[in-house]
């Protein structure tokens, strides 16, 4: 999720972006289930480590908080969101999904699980950016201008201005952030913090889990 939903590629120009976004759409529940079966292999074949959860919060918590703050700016498709985080960096809800997931791979100290994750966010959201940059592109005007000004995905230390009136002007709104179900992140998060300690005495109930 970022400034809007993607536009669907005209079947007669087939380009990179429309091809991989056809072969990202039938590896993306493939690529899930693989990571679900990693994350299942490691917990069985040890129990996660209290210190290398807590750690993983140094990446959850900011990944959370940053698209939580970006849901209550974003106007999908009705304006070019340029305030609040969009003014540091154009995807600060793609940022906070990487982040939080770095931090569960983090937590499960699993280079499988990091890899099969840093995969499927590079052949899932590298079309999907391009393609919505694409549309921005054609419906906002000063999009090209704000492209030069703020970074795709490593956010810039001050806040960006826009040419010629300062700082544009934005506030954080509850009710897009409740419309957008962000909560859903946190929820999430939280279940899969809980999975890392009672999953495994779960599966052992079934198999033999090594000690």
């Amino acid at each position: 999720m970022s400034h809007s939903a993607s536009t669907e590629p005209d079947a007669s120009h087939q380009d990179w972006i429309s091809r991989w976004q056809s072969v990202a759409r039938r590896i993306r529940v493939p690529l899930g289930f693989v990571a679900a079966a990693l994350y299942l292999l490691e917990l069985w074949r040890r129990a996660p480590r209290p210190a290398a959860a807590a750690w993983s919060l140094a990446l959850v918590v900011p990944g959370l908080w940053l698209r939580a703050y970006a849901s209550g700016y974003v106007k999908k498709n009705r304006e070019l969101t340029v305030t609040g985080p969009y003014a540091h960096v154009r995807n600060p809800l793609y940022l906070g999904s990487m982040l939080i997931a770095a931090g569960f791979a983090v937590a499960l100290l699993s280079w499988p699980v990091a890899l099969t994750l840093g995969l499927g966010f590079t052949v899932i959201y590298v079309p999907v950016i391009a393609s919505e940059e694409r549309f921005l592109r054609a419906t906002f005007p000063g999009f090209d201008g704000y492209c030069k000004r703020v970074p795709r995905l490593i956010p810039r230390f001050t806040a960006a201005t826009a040419p010629g009136n300062g700082s544009a002007t934005g506030s954080f709104s509850f009710s897009l952030y409740i419309r957008h179900r962000e909560y859903n992140a946190a929820i999430g998060a939280t279940l899969l913090y809980l999975s890392l300690f009672l999953l495994r005495p779960v599966l052992a109930a079934f198999v033999k889990v090594p000690r």
